[in-house]
């Protein structure tokens, strides 16, 4: 057992380890881009001051130039595009290896015929010089490409946060009766740990004796704590409530329901597919315009208009360069860098760009019931009066008062909702039935409804039997061993839940719930809230199940959650919203992270995500629209009318629509 142990230890290590790697290599691109954009930018300063058209602009030729000065703008032009356009040139030869060409195959003809070109004119050949072309597209694209990887920065590393949720050690009974701290990794099968008040419990296990609440809600979503006594399984991670247990370990290492969990994550992180970027779609079409739009300008001034060769590539190269817009590598980064910065500020945090950007699309959205569309605590919910002699408040106020020395989460819940809690004398804990104590002179007992029946106390109440069919905790309040009263308690519906069902309903969304607890719960919430449809008793590992089974009706598929039994769920979703603080597992496999607990956060995401992509395509109808009037003045359509595009105006076009885009990207605003 324990070389199985240190085997799957070994493999958790190496996993993180990996997962390590992944990121730091992420982080150094994105310092790698930082670098070669502030070098490049530094280095384009001299390349247009050099430049001779731009000397001709300013009407500077005869202060800036001097002998040579061709030479030096190519060597400082040749290093800008051996260093800057690396990257471009490096993903130009991995998308045509890849027969996929996109944005770095577009960059790359632009830069290289630029480059090519303006050297050969250097060197002897008429024409005109692209380098300071050169230099400020390759800027423009690190920039883009910088702002971009940053945004997306923020690899995932829930199964990190999932085993964190681990103790660091076991307190092992050993055979003398002593207890012994032992790290987990050495505890076996078969051995027995004790886990005291407050406790996480170490490994699944069957309790051999005690009897306690257990808190599994960060691992089933069980709202309320559980009550476990001997012969009860407990899962490694829940936290141990007021009683001290003793547990048989069933389950270790990667048998334990946290590595099965941890294992589904895994799985569902590694098979989500990426949608191609947007512009890299409208770069494989530029790319294609370029291309073929520069072989036909060549081929009509040589063959049919019997040009000279150096005109003929002047035109050509002047279409090539003009066809790779600046702003078409600003277009979505821009917005990118715009919604990610406006989202964080509003507590919408989001780490998957092509998530986000799918979220525009979403026809159904699963949230999970506890801490998402409920409070995750217990609380009262009714009070039911059965008698005439005391009013409802008086009913809880002494309940409460009685309560507020018991330790069991039920009653702490009902302590802390009386407003005047009384002096309490002789109290007494009833062991698995509830409390009592006198209050007032009274002799005031709160009970399950397992004393009644053991007492052969009947009681037949409407408004009780409604509150049981709902799955609510029922106690009952006697006062001097006379029956008063009953408190309903149950997950509290959060205030703002019905508001964001009702608007995401407006939107066409179906809105659909998941949840672990029992079916009377799930109907009880399902119905306040007009769900469309609910699924009750979901184990966590059928959770991304379920989600696979919504999406197998052709539907796109958010789901909301913030337990760490969520996580598989969150991956598998095509959407992965984490809302609320939440667990860490759960915002570290989600594609969104709401910081507040706040469903209407999810329809302020929504529509963000709808607003973002309608400025990426108005940005992409921007940076590509100006082709449609530069490629056929650059290739020279009006050239007997005495019009030609020159190498200058194409870059003035060029700025405009940056600046259109740029301004544009900036107008992006969150509706609430």
């Amino acid at each position: 057992m324990k070389d199985e142990h240190s085997e799957h230890h070994d493999h958790s290590m190496k996993h993180n380890h990996e997962h390590h790697d992944h990121h730091s290599h992420h982080a150094q691109m994105v310092e790698d881009f930082k670098k070669r954009f502030w070098i490049s930018l530094i280095l384009t300063i001299p390349v247009l001051i050099l430049s001779p058209l731009v000397q001709k602009l300013l009407g500077l030729e005869k202060l800036l130039s001097f002998p040579g000065d061709l030479y030096v703008l190519f060597a400082i032009s040749t290093f800008i595009y051996f260093y800057g356009g690396y990257p471009f040139l490096k993903g130009f030869y991995e998308e045509v290896k890849g027969k996929k060409p996109g944005m770095m195959t577009l960059i790359a003809v632009a830069i290289s015929t630029a480059y090519v070109y303006s050297s050969v004119v250097v060197f002897g050949l008429e024409g005109g010089i692209f380098f300071w072309e050169l230099a400020t597209l390759i800027d423009i694209m690190l920039l883009g490409h910088w702002i971009e990887m940053r945004s997306v920065m923020g690899a995932s590393r829930a199964l990190e946060e999932l085993a964190k949720l681990m103790p660091s050690d076991a307190h092992k009974l050993m055979p003398d009766g002593s207890l012994m701290d032992i790290p987990l990794e050495e505890l076996k099968t078969g051995d027995i740990v004790v886990v005291k008040p407050g406790e996480k419990v170490p490994a699944d296990g069957i309790i051999i004796e005690g009897e306690s609440s257990l808190n599994e809600s960060m691992l089933t979503g069980e709202s309320k704590p559980v009550s476990k006594k001997k012969n009860d399984l407990v899962i490694g991670g829940s936290i141990n409530g007021e009683g001290s247990l003793k547990v048989k370990v069933k389950n270790t290492g990667k048998d334990s329901y946290l590595s099965q969990v941890i294992e589904l994550v895994k799985e569902a992180q590694e098979s989500k597919s990426k949608t191609q970027d947007l512009a890299n779609r409208a770069a494989v079409w530029l790319t294609f315009i370029a291309l073929s739009g520069g072989a036909i300008t060549f081929f009509i001034w040589t063959w049919l208009m019997e040009k000279s060769f150096v005109f003929a590539l002047e035109r050509t190269v002047t279409v090539m360069v003009i066809t790779c817009p600046h702003a078409l590598g600003l277009a979505v980064p821009l917005v990118v860098a715009v919604s990610t910065a406006i989202s964080a500020k509003n507590g919408l945090l989001i780490r998957d760009r092509v998530a986000f950007e799918r979220a525009r699309n979403i026809q159904a959205i699963v949230f999970d019931k506890t801490g998402t569309l409920t409070m995750g605590k217990f609380g009262v919910t009714d009070v039911v009066n059965l008698s005439n002699d005391i009013n409802e408040e008086d009913i809880l106020n002494y309940a409460a008062s009685v309560e507020a020395h018991s330790e069991h989460p039920i009653a702490k819940s009902i302590a802390k909702s009386a407003e005047n809690p009384m002096k309490v004398e002789n109290f007494r804990a009833i062991p698995g039935k509830g409390a009592e104590g006198n209050v007032n002179g009274k002799h005031v007992m709160v009970v399950s409804p397992g004393y009644l029946r053991e007492k052969n106390i009947k009681i037949e109440n409407e408004k009780i039997n409604e509150m049981l069919s709902a799955g609510k905790t029922v106690v009952y309040v006697l006062i001097d061993s006379e029956l008063k009263g009953a408190i309903g308690l149950a997950d509290i519906i959060r205030p703002e839940s019905k508001e964001a069902i009702a608007k995401l309903k407006e939107m066409g969304i179906k809105c659909m719930m998941l949840t672990g607890d029992n079916k009377q719960v799930a109907k009880w919430v399902a119905e306040e809230l007009e769900l469309d449809e609910y699924f009750a008793e979901v184990l966590p590992h059928e959770k991304s199940q379920k989600i696979k089974e919504i999406q197998s009706r052709n539907l796109v598929v958010a789901m909301t959650g913030d337990g760490v039994n969520d996580a598989p769920a969150l991956v598998q979703a095509d959407v992965g919203i984490a809302i609320g603080a939440g667990t860490d597992v759960a915002v570290e496999s989600a594609d969104i992270i709401l910081v507040r607990s706040d469903p209407r956060d999810v329809v302020s995401i929504i529509g963000l995500a709808k607003n973002t992509y309608k400025k990426m395509i108005e940005n992409l109808l921007w940076a590509t629209g100006y082709n449609a009037i530069a490629i056929p003045l650059a290739a020279g359509v009006l050239y007997k009318w005495g019009i030609l595009l020159s190498p200058a105006v194409g870059a003035v076009f060029m700025s405009l629509s940056t600046v259109i885009v740029a301004i544009n990207a900036k107008l992006l605003k969150l509706e609430h």
